[in-house]
């Protein structure tokens, strides 16, 4: 078993089709296919299942992804701390993020402060759902997450605690009121979201059994605010989430009750993290950002209670 094979493995398993590992890797599709069989070969299994130019995990493979991946991980930190008694900070820093919350409102700032501290780090950034954030930091895809707190599972830094409001056009009757509640909602054209705040506007409704009329679903933010300015329909989302200023025709208000969320940065143990991954917390746990919110620990913690 060698370290090409499991990288071979791990990103044949991230993109699920031998043409696209191939592409991604610089390698022949050939290539990719011989190194998965000599790995299957040499542990006995199969790993994957193969139709046509897809394939998917098997059991076997999937209770091995997280391994491999956990391997190279470690390899990326003991190259990193080679380098580093050389005098040379590099590497490569893997981070997932989702959507605008974290992606524009957190990790602008960070990046920026991170790089003029370490310009040799090649950092690659993924923007997914909050649930696959979830699953690639289980799988270690990747080093670090943003998640949603609490989240026993993991090492976390509270970075922002943010809050759902409600969008809704500046015409429409309740924009007269400085707040909302659920039952506001009850019976009027409304938007869903695909994003990981769904729960908890589902939560919100749900715990006065307000029951809007879903007209649309949308995953990007940009497709529900246009249709807000509209008059279309009303929605819930995260602040963070939502332009500073709302676009023209269009308002916030808060929710009551109000409904906060914690975001913070994550990893399966701060412990074994590169060199690379542990500057980037550092740096994350000196520059909370409260956002006018009650503001928190930026201790690095095991979930929250």
């Amino acid at each position: 078993m060698t370290f090409t094979q499991l990288e071979i493995f791990s990103v044949l398993a991230s993109v699920g089709s031998f043409s696209r590992a191939a592409g991604a890797l610089g390698i022949t599709q050939s290539g990719v296919s011989h190194a998965i069989k000599q790995l299957e070969n040499e542990l006995g299994v199969s790993l994957m299942t193969r139709e046509g130019g897809a394939c998917a995990l098997t059991d076997a493979g999937s209770k091995l992804l997280a391994r491999a991946n956990d391997i190279l991980q470690q390899k990326e930190a003991l190259q990193q701390e080679a380098l580093h008694e050389r005098g040379i900070a590099r590497g490569t820093l893997r981070i997932a993020s989702f959507g605008a919350s974290s992606s524009l409102h957190l990790l602008p700032a960070l990046l920026s402060a991170y790089r003029r501290a370490h310009p040799l780090v090649e950092v690659q950034i993924d923007e997914v759902v909050d649930a696959v954030v979830v699953k690639w930091l289980l799988e270690r895809r990747v080093e670090l997450g943003f998640v949603v707190l609490p989240d026993e599972r993991f090492d976390t830094v509270p970075l922002a605690t943010d809050e759902l409001v409600a969008v809704l056009p500046a015409a429409h009757a309740l924009a007269a009121k400085q707040a909302l509640g659920a039952r506001d909602f009850h019976g009027l054209p409304f938007i869903r979201t695909s994003a990981g705040s769904g729960p908890y506007i589902d939560r919100f409704l749900a715990a006065e059994g307000a029951v809007p009329q879903t007209q649309f679903r949308f995953e990007q933010l940009s497709s529900m605010m246009g249709f807000v300015a509209q008059g279309e329909a009303l929605t819930i989302a995260a602040r963070l989430a939502l332009p500073e200023e709302p676009p023209p025709d269009v308002v916030y208000r808060r929710l009551q009750p109000r409904m906060p969320r914690e975001i913070g940065l994550a990893a399966l143990n701060f412990d074994r993290l590169s060199l690379a991954a542990r500057a980037f917390v550092d740096l994350a746990g000196k520059r909370r950002k409260p956002l006018g919110m009650a503001q928190g620990t930026s201790r690095p913690r095991r979930g929250t209670k």
